[in-house]
């Protein structure tokens, strides 16, 4: 177990290694920043941790216990734009995270961001959208997919509207693994092996179609209505491989709070997301330089 700072401190070092080694040099007009690059990644991902109950609580303790090591602090508003500012720099420093893997779980879960029954306009309305999801039931907000190895380690991620199904997300995220765009890096690269998802990404004709025009080979849970069954134990298989994806999920929202987000941006929302997912991927690997169990997320802190 680690107490705050020295995990801090740890984060801080990594990141601001990785951001030397890796990115190039801000170089903006006007007055320097409040926040190097390396802080504003830090405070991002530290912040994500559940024992904060909302972002505005991780600021008030970033105010009164963190001043020492960022006296540079500036107020929430300032933090926000900063953090939005450096998306790019939290998702390529979670990818430079991930392992090389030849099986990604593949998996999608609703993120709401207000209840669904609250009248009026969300902040983010014309992005998010009513959909439907076995855990939350009707929601208002954003489905996200993680392409996970079978350690935990998320490999990839991506959002789009509540109302978006699997299989749809599922093909711009492979078709943007094969044609990468700089702006939408957070889906990771494909390292040529294979998928495995559920029963919600079934459909021989699009197997067939990603596998030609993306290279990428699925195998996923086959429906009960579908007449070429599977043998009992290839679907034991399958099921027991997408267990680890279930454990991502249960810590991206329970022990990082991603069921508690309420963005007032897209932006924010994409940026928080991010953070959570350097947050996981960092863990696994403190944990696992600790020669702790990866996933061991619950006592790893001691605050």
């Amino acid at each position: 177990m680690l107490d705050a700072d020295t995990f801090l401190t740890t984060l801080y070092v990594m990141v601001d290694d990785f951001c030397k080694a890796n990115l190039p040099a801000e170089v903006r007009p006007g007055p320097g920043a409040s926040l190097s690059r390396s802080e504003v990644v830090t405070l991002a991902i530290f912040g994500q941790w559940g024992r904060f109950s909302s972002e505005r609580d991780f600021f008030r303790y970033a105010q009164q216990r963190l001043r020492a090591a960022f006296p540079t602090l500036p107020n929430r508003t300032q933090f926000n734009r900063l953090l939005r500012r450096h998306h790019d720099a939290i998702v390529a420093f979670d990818l430079s995270l991930r392992e090389e893997t030849d099986l990604e779980l593949l998996d999608l879960s609703a993120a709401p961001v207000r209840d669904r029954r609250r009248r009026g306009r969300s902040w983010v309305a014309g992005k998010a959208d009513y959909g439907y999801s076995s855990r939350e039931g009707t929601f208002f907000g954003f489905h996200v997919l993680v392409s996970v190895s079978p350690q935990g380690v998320i490999c990839g991620f991506a959002f789009g509207p509540g109302s978006a199904k699997e299989q749809k997300l599922a093909e711009c995220f492979f078709a943007l693994r094969h044609r990468p765009h700089p702006r939408l890096m957070s889906v990771g690269a494909h390292q040529g092996g294979h998928y495995v998802a559920d029963k919600g990404f079934a459909g021989r004709e699009l197997h067939v179609r990603w596998k030609q025009h993306y290279g990428a080979s699925l195998l996923s849970l086959v429906p009960r209505r579908d007449k070429v069954q599977r043998p009992k134990w290839w679907h034991k298989r399958l099921v027991s491989l997408r267990q680890i994806v279930e454990t991502v999920y249960e810590k991206l929202h329970h022990v990082f709070r991603l069921h508690r987000e309420r963005p007032h941006e897209l932006g924010g929302f994409a940026a928080r997301l991010a953070a959570k997912v350097g947050l996981h991927n960092f863990c696994i690997w403190l944990n696992r330089s600790l020669g702790r169990p990866p996933l061991q997320f619950a006592d790893l802190l001691d605050w």
